[in-house]
């Protein structure tokens, strides 16, 4: 069985739906189970859904009409006959939907979230199924809470791996389309969980390792994983091949190539990636797989934009030691700072991060009651692996360099623009 995965992107329109279509037309689609994102962006809409609950705005029900409106849409357009049942279906989601912000009673934050926010998967799915069903392509919809199991950490949830492993083997069907959806399990009491960051690629690599799976393909719309962002590098070049290693390596410099949760159950059991283009499914896009570091092996860029340089130096001159860097460490943790470089020397100690939730002030303040603290705002964090003299020139080319560091493959550089 090969697994395929669909993300938001891909079926934002139904112009989206219908070229996934025309891509398992091109690829085939027996043994194959789908793995569908929600529509677009229904996530971010149906989070302002749960702002407005939350703050009981006004808002409310028309931010839920938004939501209606985008995919009845979608609908309208796929489906000619107005009697087709992907109609009731999707109302009767709908339906489920507003009964639950009527009767919640949990002011679990969390817990609503994921309740809210997995009717973007189910109504993205639903559509599908019908679609491939109304284009003759025969499928079975499985309501994946029913299959992947979680603990109740909600937002964020664990698989609970036996039960899941069960629960796969015995609902997937072989010779057929299968359709389920990315990003959701459900705890012990049946609720509805998430699985966190990229959630929906570590949907397709739990179902890849419970079936055996010959491959896991993620469609994009880009030809595959690049050696650099476009949008930041010119002459960005496609890597036709990557091992687990270097990937997990890439991810945890921040370049969104896959996601570590991702590639552990792959690896585990050497099930190869592919992340190829839903506009030109016909290439051979990038493999993530055993075998080659990095084929062609080139520099790898990863540049962190708005990041924040922090110094730290000792009042007094004596040396940071190993307990004022976790003293240090703990109030990072504490003030959500997301650390991506470190470098300290006898009376000084620097780390580079990213204030996503705007808590440096505090942080700082706090801080300052024991070191001399510096900092640079807005910095860019680049990251090259299999650097090389010509590569490392290019990134500091009319910009400060306010730290730099270096290890056997992997240099790091900060700076910040000449002004």
């Amino acid at each position: 069985m090969k697994i395929f995965k669909f993300g938001g992107a891909s079926v934002k329109d139904a112009a989206g739906v219908k070229n996934v279509y025309e891509v398992l037309q091109k690829v085939g689609y027996e043994d194959v189970l789908l793995v569908v994102s929600a529509m677009g962006k229904t996530t971010n809409a149906l989070e302002i859904v749960i702002k407005n609950y939350f703050e009981k705005s006004p808002a409310l029900q028309s931010s839920v009409q938004e939501v209606k409106k985008y995919h009845n849409l979608i609908v309208m357009e796929l489906f000619e006959e107005e009697n087709n049942p992907v109609f009731a279906d999707v109302n009767s989601l709908f339906a489920d939907l507003d009964f639950f912000l009527s009767q919640n009673k949990s002011p679990n934050y969390n817990f609503v979230y994921d309740q809210i926010v997995s009717y973007g998967e189910l109504i993205s799915t639903t559509i599908i199924s019908h679609y491939m069903n109304y284009m003759d392509i025969k499928t079975k919809w499985l309501d994946v809470r029913e299959l992947i199991k979680t603990d109740n950490n909600y937002r964020d949830a664990s698989v609970d791996w036996d039960l899941t492993q069960k629960n796969i083997s015995k609902n997937v069907a072989k010779k057929i389309l299968n359709i389920t959806q990315g990003f959701l399990g459900s705890d012990e009491n049946n609720f509805t969980t998430t699985l966190g960051r990229e959630g929906s690629d570590y949907t397709a690599a739990i179902f890849a390792y419970c079936l055996n799976a010959k491959s896991v393909t993620i469609w994009k719309d880009v030809p595959g994983v690049m050696n650099a962002d476009p949008r930041y590098f010119e002459n960005a070049t496609l890597l036709n091949q990557i091992s687990y290693r270097e990937a997990i390596e890439l991810a945890f410099y921040g370049a969104t190539v896959i996601h570590p949760k991702t590639l552990q159950p792959l690896q585990r059991k050497e099930i190869p990636l592919f992340v190829k283009s839903f506009l030109n499914p016909e290439l051979p896009g990038t493999s993530v797989s055993k075998g080659a570091d990095l084929e062609p092996h080139l520099p790898c860029f990863i540049v962190k934009k708005n990041q924040l340089l922090i110094s730290l130096s000792s009042i007094d001159f004596s040396f940071i030691m190993e307990e004022n860097i976790s003293e240090i460490f703990a109030l990072l943790h504490q003030y959500k700072m997301k650390v991506d470089l470190i470098q300290n020397s006898a009376i000084s100690f620097s780390v580079c991060v990213d204030d996503k939730f705007g808590n440096f002030n505090t942080l700082k303040t706090l801080l300052s009651k024991k070191f001399s603290v510096a900092y640079n705002e807005n910095v860019s964090l680049y990251t090259i692996r299999h650097f090389d003299e010509q590569s490392a020139k290019m990134v500091e080319t009319d910009k400060i360099v306010l730290l730099k560091q270096i290890s056997r493959e992997t240099m790091q550089i900060v700076t910040k623009e000449e002004k």
